[in-house]
C-alpha cells in the first residue's frame, strides 16, 4: 500500500515537470521572434537553427505540445484522484480537483511561463533539441488533427490560410520602431531614419522634388563670362543649363569641369561652345517614381542629379541623391548651403511657417500627421481644403489646426501661423 502511494506520488511530480516543460516551451518559442533568433543563428549560438526549424513548422509544433501537455495534465489528475481515494475514501475525489488544480496552475502554467516570456530565446535554445524529435515522432498524428480543425473552420465559412500573414514586413518593423521609441529605448532621430527607408517605397518624386521655380540654373547662350561667375557665385557643384527657354535644359554644368577650364584658359578665352562641350548629360525622371526606385537608379547611374517631368514631358522639378538621403537622415547641411529657416516657433507655441514648406517636415519633426495625400507644402493644404486663394489675415481650421494667411501674394500664399486647437 505504502509503496503504492510513493510510486504515484512521484509519476504525479514526473508529469508535473513534464507538462511545465510543455508549458514553458510554447511560450518559449511563441515570444521568440525569427529575426531574434536568426541573429543568434549568425554569432554561432548552438540550436538556434533547431529553433528556427521549430518556428517554421508552427502548427505541427503547437500541435505536438498541446496534445503532449493535454496528455500529460490529463494522467496526472487521473493519478491523483486514484491516489486521493486510496488515502481517504471517495471524498478523495474532490481534494485531488482541488489540489491538481492548484499545483497545475502554479507549478505547470503560470512559473514556467512567467520565466519562459522573461528568457525567450535563452529558453528557446534549450529546449529546441528535445522538442524536434517529439514534434517529428507525433507528426502524423498532428496533421490528422490539423486536417479535421481546418475542415470544421471550413464548414462554419472560415478559411484558414497557414501562409497568410496580418502584418506586411513594413508594418511589422513599423510597430516595434515605435513601440520602443514610446518606451523610451529608441532615439526619435533613429526612429525617423528607420520609418525613412521604409517610406521610400511610398514617396514619389514629386514629393520632394526642388520645383523648378526654386531651381538655381544659367542659359548657354548668355555671355560666357557672366556664366562663369554665376557658377561661380552659387552654392550648387551641378548647375542646370537652359537653351531657349528655361524649360529647355539641355545639361549640366559641373563646377569642377569649370574648373578645368579655367585652368587651361583665361577667362576671356572661354567661349561658349567650350562650356556647351564641357555640360553633363541630363537625366530626366518620371514625376511618379519613387524613392525607392529613383534611389537604385542612382547608384547604379552614378548619376547625382536629376531633372523631373511630368507625363507631358513639361519640366516640374529637380531632385537630387541628396534629397533622397535627407528623406531618411534629415537636412544636411555643409558650410556652403545657404540657411533659411521655413520654421519660427513663437513663445506661446504657436509657429510661423512659410507657404512653401513640406508637410512631410512638419508632420516629421513636430509629430504632427496633417495630410500630404493631395498637397505637398502648408499652402497647398490650405487652398485645397478651401477650395479658394485665400487673402491675408483669412483664418482657417482643419485636422486640429489653426491657420491664420499672414502673407499673400497673388494666388501664393508666402507665410501662414499655425497653432495647435488641442
Amino acid at each position: 500500500m505504502i509503496f503504492e502511494i510513493v510510486t504515484l506520488f512521484i509519476a504525479i511530480i514526473i508529469l508535473l515537470a513534464l507538462s511545465a516543460f510543455f508549458s514553458g516551451s510554447e511560450t518559449a518559442l511563441t515570444a521568440s521572434t525569427r529575426s531574434r533568433l536568426t541573429g543568434l543563428e549568425m554569432k554561432g549560438k548552438k540550436n538556434a537553427k533547431t529553433a528556427i526549424e521549430l518556428l517554421n513548422k508552427k502548427e505541427a509544433l503547437i500541435g505536438a505540445i498541446l496534445l503532449g501537455n493535454n496528455l500529460v495534465n490529463i494522467l496526472a489528475s487521473a493519478l491523483a484522484t486514484s491516489l486521493m481515494i486510496k488515502i481517504f475514501g471517495n471524498s478523495g475525489v474532490a481534494y485531488a480537483v482541488i489540489i491538481m488544480t492548484t499545483l497545475i496552475v502554479i507549478f505547470a502554467e503560470i512559473l514556467p511561463k512567467s520565466y519562459a516570456i522573461s528568457n525567450a530565446e535563452k529558453s528557446s535554445l534549450v529546449v529546441s533539441p528535445i522538442l524536434k524529435p517529439f514534434v517529428t515522432v507525433l507528426a502524423p498524428i498532428t496533421w490528422t488533427m490539423e486536417k479535421i480543425v481546418f475542415s470544421i473552420l471550413k464548414i462554419v465559412g472560415i478559411n484558414h490560410d497557414k501562409n497568410a500573414r496580418s502584418l506586411s514586413v513594413e508594418d511589422e518593423i513599423r510597430g516595434t520602431v515605435d513601440l520602443h521609441h514610446k518606451e523610451g529605448r529608441l532615439y526619435k532621430l533613429d526612429k525617423d531614419m528607420v520609418t525613412g527607408i521604409l517610406d521610400l517605397a511610398e514617396i514619389s518624386v514629386e514629393d520632394i522634388m526642388v520645383h523648378r521655380s526654386k531651381i538655381y540654373m544659367v542659359n548657354i547662350d548668355g555671355d560666357p563670362k557672366e556664366i562663369i561667375n554665376q557658377v561661380i557665385e552659387s552654392p550648387f557643384t551641378r548647375v542646370p543649363v537652359w537653351k531657349d527657354h528655361n524649360e529647355n535644359i539641355i545639361g549640366l554644368l559641373h563646377a569642377k569641369n569649370l574648373l578645368k577650364l579655367l585652368k587651361n584658359n583665361s577667362i576671356n578665352e572661354i567661349s561658349k561652345e567650350m562650356i556647351n562641350q564641357s555640360l553633363i548629360k541630363t537625366w530626366f525622371v518620371p514625376e511618379t517614381t519613387t524613392l525607392k526606385d529613383q534611389l537604385q537608379m542612382h547608384l547604379s547611374r552614378k548619376i547625382k542629379l536629376a531633372m523631373v517631368v511630368d507625363e507631358y514631358g513639361v519640366l516640374n522639378g529637380m531632385i537630387s541623391l541628396e534629397d533622397i538621403i535627407e528623406e531618411i537622415v534629415g537636412d544636411i547641411n555643409d558650410e556652403h548651403d545657404i540657411e533659411l529657416s521655413e520654421v519660427t516657433k513663437e513663445n506661446d507655441g504657436t509657429l510661423i511657417v512659410k507657404g512653401s514648406t513640406e508637410i512631410r517636415n512638419l508632420n516629421r519633426r513636430f509629430g504632427w500627421d496633417l495630410p500630404d495625400e493631395e498637397t505637398n507644402t502648408i499652402s497647398g493644404l490650405i487652398i485645397h481644403e478651401s477650395s479658394s486663394f485665400p487673402k491675408s489675415g483669412q483664418v482657417f481650421q482643419y485636422h486640429g489646426f489653426k491657420f491664420e494667411v499672414i502673407e499673400a501674394e497673388k494666388n501664393l500664399i508666402t507665410k501662414v501661423k499655425i497653432s495647435s486647437l488641442n
